[in-house]
């Protein structure tokens, strides 16, 4: 398998896991009655951001890399705030 077709997959499976976050926070919300963003929307963004920014990084695409980039410490910031609000709640 040449490097190019590997990277490829790689990077369907960094879109699959990005997109599989948008279906977990629709069935989360239609299950709630509710729009809610339930916890496995915050890792499958940051697994997914993660596999897509190497992605980018191969592609050597400076947008995607500076998209993925920006969009991961979001991710990352966000599950801090849940991290903290839980042991509040403790």
């Amino acid at each position: 398998m040449e490097a190019s077709t590997l990277w490829l997959i790689i990077g369907f499976i960094g879109q699959g896991l990005f997109a599989g976050r948008f279906i977990w926070q629709w069935l989360a919300s239609e299950k709630a009655k509710k729009s809610v963003i339930p916890l496995p929307f915050w890792y499958l963004s940051i697994s997914g951001g993660v596999i897509l920014f190497f992605y980018a990084l191969y592609k050597e695409d400076p947008v995607f890399i500076c998209g993925q980039a920006m969009g991961l410490i979001v991710y990352v910031r966000n599950l801090y705030l849940i991290r903290n609000e839980r042991r509040q709640q403790l």
